[in-house]
């Protein structure tokens, strides 16, 4: 059973972000629509089978087919030249989570889409939902790192909990070192999704997608755990700067908007909701 962990998690957070902690919204023009993932448009394909290596409730711990659920991989080593900048601190490894996201200092094998601020570790989630890749058709997470300062991350049509896998989700990760010569309208940290058929499962009913920093202050997507967030990126993409700025304004990137300021006290309230939804161990 995966409930307690959870609930404790949550509640620790609640106490111990701080009052004046930020959130942004980035908006959802943003995103650009597209139908391919990046590693298409450059060749060489989504990279090898992530092996988990600890996690939560069906970690598949050491199983070579990738196959789990709230399984991670870690520390893994950036194939940077530099440390990677991210709130102001700098990683030299990362965390690879089967549920949407990496994480700095510690994996994180949590499952309800409490968003990034939701975490009290660094995050960068591309989808935060409860994605589970035991069933038949699902597919798992893969890992490319042979191109220098760039790391790519592949949830190729993933399912969800409980094993379900007659909906598949595809969704890619993009990290860049600070010496990758970023092409125009492209920037540090790249999300793209293709079809995106679930969102609901069986711990909750929404997911998240953006950054937190493990003490409350967060920049996440304009409908982040709202319902159809799955619609709303699908056969899209979008590229981030370093300070988390989405790219803008540049040929080949959507117009600049002004981000929305973002209510911490009410996400909050709502994730602390999602955290009393049961969930019991396959």
């Amino acid at each position: 059973m995966k409930l307690h962990a959870q609930i404790a998690a949550v509640l620790f957070a609640a106490v111990i972000f701080p009052a004046h902690a930020a959130l942004q919204v980035f908006p959802q023009s943003a995103l650009t629509p597209t139908t391919q993932l990046y590693t298409t448009t450059i060749g060489g394909g989504i990279g090898d089978i992530v092996v988990m290596t600890g996690g939560g409730n069906a970690a598949g711990v050491g199983v070579l087919s990738g196959r789990n659920d709230d399984g991670y991989r870690g520390p893994i080593d950036f194939n940077f030249t530099t440390p990677f900048s991210f709130f102001g601190n700098s990683y030299s490894s990362f965390y690879a989570n089967n549920n949407g996201n990496i994480s700095f200092t510690a994996g994180n094998s949590s499952f309800i889409p409490t968003g990034p601020i939701g975490a009290t570790i660094p995050t960068i989630s591309v989808w935060f939902g409860d994605v589970d890749t035991r069933g038949d058709l699902s597919g798992v997470l893969h890992l490319r790192q042979d191109i220098a300062n760039q790391t790519i991350l592949t949830w190729d049509n993933v399912g969800s909990y409980n094993s379900r896998d007659t909906a598949l989700n595809t969704f890619q990760m993009v990290v860049r070192g600070s010496d990758y010569a970023i092409p125009v309208g492209q920037g540090a940290i790249g999300f793209f999704w293709l079809a995106m058929p679930w969102e609901v499962t069986q711990t909750s009913t929404t997911a998240a997608v953006g950054f937190g920093d493990g003490a409350g202050n967060g920049v996440v997507l304009q409908g982040s755990n709202e319902s159809g967030l799955n619609r709303v990126v699908a056969f899209h993409q979008t590229w981030f700067n370093i300070d988390l700025t989405p790219v803008c304004g540049v040929p080949g990137a959507p117009d600049c908007a002004v981000p929305e300021p973002g209510s911490l006290a009410l996400f909050a309230v709502g994730l602390l909701g999602l955290a009393l939804r049961r969930k019991w161990a396959a």
